[in-house]
């Protein structure tokens, strides 16, 4: 007998969790987080969890679960939701995977091998090779080391050509190589619908703002100050949250509140971009419906 699973994906503040809540509802269906920053301890204003009434409403799983000190992963996250499919006491209701990270929905779908972890001191010598490159640097630097992975990732933020050329250089094999041996995805057997969000441009703008300073408003820089108290790796990918180097600028006088909100607000809206462009060009056009 076929089962059923919804997936719903789309850029930060497109109404995901709303439609998402909205469908749980109708189908008893549980939320399952797909979103790399929401997996995470503490960051729950700043990553944009959904709030106590919202878990009051339907059942949500892999929210918040994991501490800040982690480098979790795209594999770690796919062990994690083969966990929560498997629960007994969830047999029969409908799993609704929300978020905005690209790389987990593909997984999902498609399978993953994980890469063998990268030595820390490989991970910092590359951080501080590509901290200062831009974008066409980025792309010159990925297609002269791995080619094969640059074919593949035209446009590499600099968290991925690090994770790429790290597996390169730990490894010898192209981060290409290992994901060509990926395993089956976890959702052969499930009857999928599938939804990209992809609101105005001017109406996600708005939202992004005034989201925001709802945030400033409701508990994020107390999140921010608790972080900073942890004194953790400021490579680690709970650091490096939308946000976080911007409010704790703003805490430590070097900026005024006004200026790190548009700051935190610009990357959001570039980060908004490049997610509109990645699901665009992976997921638009095949059987996912726009929304």
């Amino acid at each position: 007998m076929s089962k059923d699973a919804i997936l719903i994906a789309g850029p930060t503040a497109s109404g995901k969790s709303v439609l998402a809540l909205e469908m749980a509802q109708r189908v008893d269906g549980v939320i399952i987080n797909t979103d790399s920053m929401q997996v995470y301890k503490v960051l729950n204003r700043l990553s944009a969890r959904p709030q106590p009434d919202d878990l009051a409403r339907a059942e949500h799983a892999l929210y918040g679960f994991v501490d800040p000190s982690v480098r979790f992963s795209t594999g770690a996250w796919l062990e994690a939701v083969k966990t929560v499919l498997e629960r007994i006491d969830l047999a029969g209701r409908i799993p609704i995977f929300v978020g905005g990270t690209g790389l987990y929905f593909k997984a999902l779908l498609n399978g993953f091998t994980q890469a063998p972890e990268v030595p820390q001191e490989i991970i910092a010598r590359l951080e501080a090779e590509v901290s200062t490159l831009g974008r066409e640097e980025r792309r010159a630097l990925f297609q002269s080391r791995d080619p094969e992975m640059a074919a593949l990732l035209a446009e590499p933020d600099r968290q991925r050509l690090v994770r790429a050329l790290g597996v390169l250089e730990a490894t010898g094999r192209s981060l290409a190589s290992w994901q060509a041996d990926a395993q089956d995805g976890l959702l052969g057997e499930y009857r999928l619908e599938k939804i990209v969000l992809n609101p105005g441009r001017d109406l996600l703008r708005q939202r992004i703002g005034d989201r925001f300073f709802a945030m400033l408003d409701t508990g994020a820089v107390q999140e921010v100050e608790q972080l900073a108290a942890l004194q953790l790796d400021p490579t680690l990918p709970a650091m490096k949250a939308i946000g976080v180097r911007e409010i704790l600028r703003w805490k430590a006088g070097e900026i005024s509140k006004n200026k790190a909100a548009e700051l935190t607000i610009t990357a959001t809206r570039q980060y908004a971009k490049r997610q509109r462009t990645w699901f665009r060009n992976q997921m638009v056009g095949w059987d996912w419906r726009e929304s």
